[in-house]
């Protein structure tokens, strides 16, 4: 079977998505006991520890420029989710989600280069506003704060985990930047810890760990190499949608008609942005030099290089599968 189509990269971002929203909403219990800070420490930890049995870290594939993009994508990472935690603490799960997709849409904006693609990100806005309906009440702005923290860090995890998946096959990158982002949480998420860490706290973020961060990352650095990243932001204009109705369901937090609404012009929206987002297969990869025969040796040459490759050692092309 032909690994590249068997599951299409849209399915494999719901699907993460699904992950993320369902361990953020069984992360509010944790919260009340170890703090947004300390969740997030430990299930970092916890998805470190696990990465760390399951995938052996590619450390000699590193080269120097590629520290500064591992580092940045731990520290996004690490960002991300103490933002996103703190924010569930004072704003629903759905109000935290709709304000951190602004992350994403400004990557869909900002990368993308036809004007028509625009208006997927401004539908998906409008049905922002009708979800979290600003002129109802008054805003926790320090819930806001920290969403807009997490917005910022979404963005810059979509825009360099393209380039760590660029680079590393698998998800060996993950080895490498969880653990980093786990450091990241720990200078705030150890001392409101102490005295809480209990065998059942300790399972309870391993099962959470397994739903976010180790297989949503995953997932998302498999899509995004076969997606462009306005593609993949615009996309997750969905996670607000499941991030209301998972908050419906397991925290029976109310939907509104407008909320309803929005629903559905963010699953249009990102439903929409699909069209032309496919990665070309070889995106990632350094085309190669052109070979020309030469007559003088009788054999063939990469043009522009001193090698030269007899027939018998020119490569095979790859079977169709």
């Amino acid at each position: 079977m032909n690994q590249r189509t068997a599951i299409p990269p849209w399915g494999l971002a719901i699907t993460a998505m699904l992950s993320v929203q369902l361990g953020s909403a069984l992360s509010v219990d944790l919260i009340g006991v170890v703090g947004p800070a300390g969740t997030a420490w430990l299930r970092l930890s916890m998805g470190a520890l696990i990465l760390f049995i399951l995938v052996r870290p590619p450390l000699r594939s590193i080269r120097r420029r590629d520290v500064p993009t591992i580092f940045g994508l731990g520290v996004a990472t690490g960002v991300m989710t103490l933002g996103f935690l703190a924010a569930l603490e004072h704003i629903h799960l759905g109000t935290a989600v709709a304000i951190e997709f602004l992350g994403p849409l400004t990557v869909a904006a900002v990368r993308s280069h036809r004007k028509r693609a625009l208006a997927w990100p401004a539908i998906a806005l409008v049905g922002v506003v009708l979800m979290t309906q600003p002129w109802a009440g008054a805003v926790n702005l320090t819930g806001v704060g920290f969403a807009a923290m997490a917005a910022v860090g979404w963005a810059a995890y979509i825009l360099l985990t393209q380039r760590i998946g660029d680079r590393f096959t698998g998800i060996g990158a993950l080895s490498l930047t969880i653990p980093i982002a786990a450091l990241t949480a720990a200078i705030v998420g150890i001392p409101p810890t102490a005295g809480h860490i209990t065998p059942g706290i300790l399972a309870a973020s391993l099962g959470l760990a397994v739903l976010l961060p180790v297989l949503p990352f995953a997932l998302e650095m498999l899509a995004l190499r076969r997606m462009t990243p306005t593609a993949f932001g615009t996309l997750m204009a969905l996670e607000p949608a499941i991030g209301v109705l998972l908050g419906l369901l397991i925290l029976q937090q109310q939907l509104g008609l407008l909320q309803i609404i929005g629903i559905v012009l963010v699953v249009l929206a990102g439903a929409a942005s699909q069209r032309g987002g496919i990665r070309p297969p070889n995106a990632n990869r350094p085309a190669k030099p052109q070979r020309r025969y030469r007559r003088d040796r009788g054999s063939w040459a990469a043009a522009g290089s001193g090698k030269s490759l007899t027939p018998e050692k020119l490569p095979v092309p790859p079977t169709s599968p």
